[in-house]
């Protein structure tokens, strides 16, 4: 995506904003992995969707109000001798002419500059609760502005949550961006179907996610949206399972939770599929009550339905075959009620999904589920775990874990399966780890 569409998003966001208010973004800070070694940078992802900048020590100031600073960076200034160990910086001139900010200025003038750049608005937009020293960065800005009163504007009046603004924009999906979350997940479908041919007994986990991650690179990824979840076997019962150090096993299954990024946009798929090239029957039999629930969501997943009402007929589907499965015992309504059902499906059944894995917009509004409009992205994926020392379990089931997962774009006349291409059949999952 080139910076025009960020010009776009921020005139757009200009007008829900207005000419009195300012919104105020931080990037985070840089974190220490080990020693004196940084964590590889991501760039806050509302300054990325508005900016395109992804350098680290970077504050944006959006003000509608005034033509001389509608847009204002502050950032990492160039220096020669920094940039020789750290990389290339943008510097002043560089957000100016390569970001289209109509104001630039280097990340230290921050406290000096940025009280006359929301002098006189009457809301103040930004991250609310996220970063202690970002609020109180925040409040000595008010409390600087208020100081100033009797010799001009007054202080902001309004504190806003920029979730109200920012993230509701980011929920809803243009063509454009729509355009590359399919790019994202065509390349997380490749990478998927690469690891069911790779997983054979003897092979491990680490290598499954290794030959995933260079799938996305080579395609044109910029790698993993998030920690690879690889687990074979009980491990599959574990949901953020990321130590992937295990090998696999002949008869067990595997499941693979990955999704590439593209231009700051992921893609979340989730398969599981038999090591051997075979599922046992236990196996297809959790696979297939799984499947069916997934299904069923897909199909129902519309305008004017809402998650809650999608999560809820995923529930009643999986408890029934629960006690198909002689996993539970007792009739429907009163176990899930109970809340009975939650030892094999405990987490909800979907998410938003955008340049965040767990993606931003509001899942309620005035007290009641939203509903779905055309745009939005969100991913379906039911689960079972049995864990392998769950003793109320028939013991053929102990040890099986089985997630399916997708992501759909809401449209007019319901929704578009973006990650279609990733098999999930039976007959696919026995074929492509049989190849």
């Amino acid at each position: 995506m080139g910076f025009e569409l960020q010009a776009t998003r921020r005139a757009r966001l200009g007008e829900i904003l207005g000419t009195r208010a300012a919104l105020v973004l931080f990037s985070p800070p840089e974190r220490l992995r080990n020693g004196d070694v940084h964590h590889k940078f991501r760039q806050d992802s509302d300054i990325l969707y508005l900016t395109g900048f992804e350098e680290p020590g970077t504050v944006v100031v959006l003000r509608p109000g005034n033509a001389q600073a509608s847009f204002a960076m502050f950032v990492r200034p160039r220096n020669p001798s920094e940039e020789t160990w750290t990389g290339r910086r943008a510097g002043v001139d560089g957000a100016r002419q390569t970001y289209g900010a109509a104001a630039a200025f280097p990340i230290d003038e921050l406290d000096a500059r940025l009280p006359e750049l929301v002098s006189g608005v009457e809301e103040l937009h930004y991250h609310i609760g996220r970063d202690p020293e970002v609020d109180d960065r925040m409040v000595r800005l008010l409390a600087k502005l208020r100081a100033r009163e009797r010799r001009g504007p007054h202080a902001p009046v309004k504190i806003i949550d920029a979730r109200l603004s920012v993230h509701e924009m980011r929920l809803f999906k243009s063509p454009a961006e729509l355009a590359v979350q399919q790019r994202a997940a065509d390349i997380t479908a490749e990478a998927h179907v690469a690891a069911m041919r790779a997983a054979r007994p003897g092979v491990h986990e680490f290598e499954i996610e290794a030959l995933i991650d260079y799938t996305f690179r080579r395609k044109g990824g910029i790698g993993a949206g998030y920690p690879s979840i690889v687990g074979g076997g009980a491990n599959a019962t574990i949901l953020h399972y990321v130590e992937n150090n295990a090998p696999l096993r002949d008869g067990e299954l595997l499941l693979v939770d990955a999704g590439c990024e593209v231009d700051g946009f992921t893609a979340d798929v989730t398969r599981t599929f038999p090591v051997g090239g075979r599922f046992s029957e236990p196996q297809r039999r959790v696979y297939e009550a799984v499947l069916e629930a997934q299904l069923a969501a897909i199909a129902a997943t519309r305008p004017g339905t809402t998650l809650e009402a999608i999560h809820a007929d995923v529930v009643t589907s999986l408890t029934r075959k629960m006690v198909e499965l002689g996993l539970l015992a007792g009739e429907v309504p009163q176990l899930i009620e109970s809340g009975a059902y939650k030892t094999y499906y405990m987490h909800r059944t979907s998410h938003w999904l955008g340049m965040d894995v767990h993606d931003v917009g509001f899942y309620s509004l005035e007290g009641a589920a939203r509903t779905l409009e055309p745009g939005m992205v969100l991913t379906i994926e039911p689960g079972l775990y049995i864990a392998p020392d769950e003793s109320k379990a028939p013991p053929e089931y102990r040890g099986i874990g089985v997630r399916i997962e997708d992501d759909l774009v809401v449209t007019a006349d319901g929704n578009r399966v973006l990650t279609a291409a990733t098999p999930k059949s039976v007959a696919d999952m026995e074929r492509l780890t049989r190849e």
